[in-house]
């Protein structure tokens, strides 16, 4: 592991903290991953903050903290039959998945659609509260509320573990998918943690999609989703350098991507799109789609993709499809005109406090000549995110421009 400077106390005190938190907590595997995370935060801050007056007890608070949200990840998982042998069993009928009967428990009517969402995040998902909050754009003590008061809602319905009736299943059908959806996408680009994917979560996500697809075939927006989560996930591979830094999808070999996947995912968009008005699942698919299907970078239709994403916007106010489409129109018409939609973005709420915008605001300013304000750019988004291998990443394309 690189360190930055100060890097000599940070190795004197890494084994002293790996230590003191073993002998705390247990854990040695897990804890050595929260010590190795405390270890680059401090050589991240402490040059431009000053060393802490304690600097050993800053690392292990820092290291505890990051060893209980990935405990919690893990107990989640591990607790999940916990939570469902919780639940009155039904009369023995058909076999049925309980990931898939929990997920629509979780995204009971009685509770609102974001305490839906929050739940089953929790519960089947095994995100923490932390990743939780982050996928809402929201505080995580917020957060933390609108799961408590979600289980109790759950506990108190009485309702007996089975999937719904038909009837009511079409109500709770948008909640689960928008929860397979955030599962999915933080399996795909992980909000914190030491690798930028979490592959148990992509890959469960596409599993209860698909058994959500057996459950209601003929349902144009689940078989969407499925497809959107196969043809990104397609692209998996190659979306990592070595060292575990993103690789940019201009930049990655396309040959490492998942033919049979793209096929799968290509099929079920086009299936869909049959079917009459498409939801923003297949519209998102069918974006995914073209890039997928591009040969090489250059060869990607973006005109197309900026039409997609204008029919995307007409369907609701969503600040991340909002900044794709800035970056789409910067793609087709140049990047002035990209950052001419992008920067009124940077007053909303949901998107001031999110390294996203920052990085694409940086990407449109490298792409425009503007290289001081492009570096200023990427440091911003860098200190955005919790995510240390897109801090590197960030930091690398500073560091190209200085």
């Amino acid at each position: 592991m690189a360190l930055a400077p100060g890097e000599d106390l940070l190795r004197q005190l890494a084994p002293q903290v790996l230590g003191a938190v073993v002998r705390r907590y247990g854990h040695f595997d897990t804890a050595e991953d929260a010590v190795q995370e405390a270890l680059l935060a401090a050589a991240r801050q402490w040059p431009a903050q000053g060393v802490p007056d304690n600097p050993r007890a800053w690392l292990i608070r820092v290291a505890a903290r990051r060893l209980t949200d990935l405990l919690r990840a893990d107990q989640a998982r591990r607790g999940r039959e916990d939570t469902v042998a919780a639940w009155p069993v039904p009369a023995p009928g058909p076999a049925t998945d309980d990931s898939l009967v929990l997920l629509f428990m979780c995204c009971h009517p009685s509770l609102s659609p974001a305490s839906q969402i929050a739940l089953t995040l929790r519960a089947v998902g095994g995100l923490t509260t932390t990743e939780v909050a982050r996928a809402f754009l929201v505080p995580e003590d917020t957060m933390t509320r609108r799961i408590t008061r979600a289980k109790k809602s759950i506990k108190d319905s009485g309702v007996p573990f089975g999937l719904p009736p038909s009837a009511e299943r079409a109500i709770r059908l948008a909640a689960v998918l928008r929860v397979l959806y955030l599962v999915f996408n933080e399996g795909y680009v992980g909000t914190t943690g030491p690798t930028l994917q979490r592959v148990e979560l992509s890959t469960e996500a596409i599993r209860l999609a698909r058994l959500v697809r057996r459950l209601l075939p003929e349902d144009a927006e689940v078989t969407g989703l499925l497809a959107l989560m196969l043809l990104t996930d397609a692209r998996r591979a190659a979306r990592t350098a070595p060292d575990g830094t993103p690789v940019p999808m201009d930049e990655q070999d396309r040959r490492r991507w998942n033919r049979a996947q793209i096929t799968e995912g290509v099929a079920l968009v086009s299936e869909a799109l049959t079917r009459g008005d498409p939801g923003p699942y297949q519209i998102q698919a069918a974006i995914a789609a073209v890039h997928d299907e591009a040969a090489r970078a250059q060869d990607t239709d973006w005109p197309q993709i900026m039409l997609l994403y204008e029919v995307l916007l007409a369907q609701g106010d969503n600040p991340m499809v909002a900044l794709n489409h800035a970056v789409a129109v910067a793609m087709v018409r140049g990047p002035e005109a990209g950052l001419a939609l992008l920067e009124p973005l940077g007053t909303d709420d949901r998107l001031a406090a999110d390294h996203r915008w920052h990085t694409a605001r940086a990407h449109l300013l490298e792409l425009s000549g503007d290289l001081a304000a492009a570096r200023a750019a990427y440091l911003s988004a860098a200190a955005k995110t919790m995510s240390p291998p897109q801090q590197r990443y960030l930091h690398t394309r500073a560091a190209r421009l200085a």
